[in-house]
């Protein structure tokens, strides 16, 4: 019995801590041969955040590429593109619970009760371009949604974890 509720603590445990908060993607070109790319260069262009926020973004992502084993150089294999845009969210929470109710039961007649709220927010997302210096064609793409943009607390915990959820697809592992 103790094996069961072991078995299923874990099980539970496992399930909870894989749940990650942002909505990440990769694609990539099958043609390209990402073990010949060793050093990048990032290009921040289309960054358009505040420099705090640009900062966090930067530092995690070199991190995060030197971790893969490339190295920052002026004549790059890989051109690194990153972009930031946030888009406004409206979340609708419908409440219908039974109620109140008369005479007669829960069939019966009487009040019932029903209550929405509504919340709105601001959500970013992270896109990382790699690009083929000598080809300058795009090889490698990660997209992540799902920061929270209006709490500077929430941001500076999650740039770096988004950041790192969107490079662990890189390399891509080929099926």
């Amino acid at each position: 019995m103790k094996k069961y509720i072991f078995i299923l603590l874990a099980a539970a445990t496992l399930g909870l801590t894989s749940c990650s908060p942002f909505q990440v993607r990769s694609d990539y070109a099958e043609t390209a041969n990402f073990t010949t790319y060793k050093t990048y260069k990032i290009r921040i262009d289309d960054l358009k955040l505040n420099d705090i926020d640009k900062d966090r973004v930067l530092n995690e992502l070199s991190r995060q590429l030197q971790s893969k084993g490339l190295q920052s150089g002026e004549n790059p294999d890989l051109i690194v593109n990153v972009k930031a845009n946030h888009k406004k969210v409206t979340d609708i929470t419908n409440n219908s619970p039974y109620g109140m109710y008369g005479w007669g039961g829960p069939f019966g007649w009487g009040i019932g009760m029903s209550r929405t709220w509504t919340s709105n927010y601001n959500e970013g997302a992270l896109i990382v371009d790699l690009v083929d210096a000598k080809t300058n064609k795009l090889v490698w793409q990660g997209i992540g949604s799902g920061i929270s943009v209006d709490s500077p607390k929430a941001k500076q915990r999650q740039i770096p974890e988004i950041m790192a959820e969107i490079m662990k697809n890189y390399p891509p592992q080929r099926k």
